[in-house]
């Protein structure tokens, strides 16, 4: 079977351009995720290599479609290849079934890998000097007007760490950042932070 994978990094982005060349392929089977491809961590293309069987082929319009960076371009082509399973990439012309496939494959995502790179550099670059000019102050802090009340209720054992962050709508890592830094400063005062 020939197996469609497409990714979008947002909800907004169009795959019309993709699911046409996928059409144009003859694809049997299609999966679409809708997410960023910082990690491998995306429900279609878990769906995807669990449904691959031996002899199937998946196709992805551009390497960068299926992965961001080499390492985990390869660790899915290899979990790929370790089931019978071909790699075919329209865009960088790439087909595991041959051995310069499987090469070009290599380069392609080391390419591709330094192409990001280069592009989060020249983002640090450029916020850095927006910075000394004044225009750019980062991401407002996340701080709920009821985080004293919470995590002192918290501290006295009664509520649990995971109520706490679902009353304060936070993640398990800015919460104990936050712990961190207000409890661990006797210095200040904690009224004053809230």
């Amino acid at each position: 079977m020939k197996i469609g994978y497409i990714r979008v990094s947002t909800q907004e982005q169009n795959t019309i351009r993709q699911e046409v060349l996928m059409a144009e392929l003859g694809v049997d089977e299609l999966y679409v995720d809708r997410a960023s491809g910082k990690n491998t961590d995306r429900p279609e293309l878990k769906k995807m290599m669990g449904y691959v069987r031996r002899g199937d082929t998946v196709i992805v319009e551009s390497i960068s479609r299926f992965a961001r960076n080499t390492r985990d371009l390869l660790e899915l082509v290899e979990q790929l290849a370790a089931g019978g399973v071909e790699f075919i990439s329209k865009k960088e012309a790439i087909d595991t079934a041959t051995p310069t496939g499987k090469f070009m494959l290599t380069v392609f995502g080391a390419v591709a890998e330094l192409e990001r790179d280069y592009i989060l550099q020249r983002q640090r670059e450029g916020i850095a000097i927006a910075k000394k000019q004044g225009k750019y102050r980062g991401r407002k802090p996340i701080m709920s007007p009821d985080f004293a009340r919470v995590t002192t209720a918290w501290k006295n054992g009664q509520i649990t760490a995971v109520e706490a962050m679902g009353k304060l709508n936070m993640s398990k890592t800015t919460f104990y950042r936050k712990i961190k830094k207000v409890w661990s400063d006797p210095q200040k005062s904690r009224s004053r932070l809230f």
